[in-house]
């Protein structure tokens, strides 16, 4: 359905990992803000309705400008972060069009998700109410006690690295996050703040591509990944 999805693009972290002045999200990336690239990937797709951006306090203004700059009509809000990721999501929700029932959180330093994996976690939330992005996890995981000695290994079959975005049912998402307010709690994404609810949340798997940009050591792979895609899209 056309227009069917509302996006809520977190942009309100200060990315002190990435040891720069600058916000991470507003790094440049072949001369175009970081989060605009992200920006871009939901403007062109038809199920998505609306944007909201959830800045940091004091760069509102800054992200409508760029929105304005680059043609991207789908960011209907700019609205403050809060205090945590969970109370920034929760902002973003609550600033949604009225018609919106469905809704994606995404991460704005994550520019390379692709539309395709973006519509296989609608699919997938669509069908079951709720779902995330996610990739196997190549690497065997320890857990570690507090000594520093490894105290168990998990079998690797069963573990995923979660991305964004994550994709629900807004009535959902926004009883999910009422209940962690009102009981204190906060975690470190929007599905484990559904799972506490009992909901079952899908998974619908993504690419190792769809990488975080956090560190310094990430730009360079960002630059590589996103000089590949130039050259999908001009058919080199």
């Amino acid at each position: 359905m056309v227009g069917k999805w509302g996006v809520v693009l977190v942009a309100a972290g200060r990315g002190t990992r990435m040891g720069t002045s600058e916000s991470k999200q507003y790094l440049p990336l072949r001369g175009k803000p970081i989060l605009v690239h992200t920006l871009e990937v939901f403007e062109r797709m038809d199920e998505v309705g609306e944007i909201v951006v959830v800045a940091g306090s004091g760069e509102e203004e800054r992200c409508r400008r760029l929105a304005e700059q680059y043609g991207l009509s789908k960011v209907k809000a700019v609205v403050a972060g809060g205090s945590e990721r969970q109370h920034s999501v929760y902002n973003g929700v609550k600033a949604l069009g009225g018609r919106t029932d469905w809704v994606m959180v995404h991460d704005a330093v994550r520019p390379f998700v692709t539309s395709s994996a973006v519509r296989a976690c609608c699919a997938a939330a669509e069908k079951h109410g709720a779902a995330v992005l996610a990739v196997p996890v190549k690497d065997t995981i320890k857990q570690v006690d507090e000594a520093g000695m490894i105290a168990s290994t998990p079998d690797r079959k069963s573990l995923w690295a979660i991305q964004t975005p994550q994709a629900f049912r807004r009535g959902l998402l926004t009883e999910a996050h009422e209940r962690a307010r009102a009981e204190g709690f906060v975690g470190t994404d929007d599905a484990m703040a559904v799972e506490r609810l009992g909901a079952r949340v899908a998974v619908a798997q993504g690419d190792y591509t769809n990488i975080k940009i956090t560190t310094p050591d990430d730009l360079p792979y960002a630059e590589f990944l996103l000089a590949e895609r130039t050259k999908r899209e001009s058919g080199l």
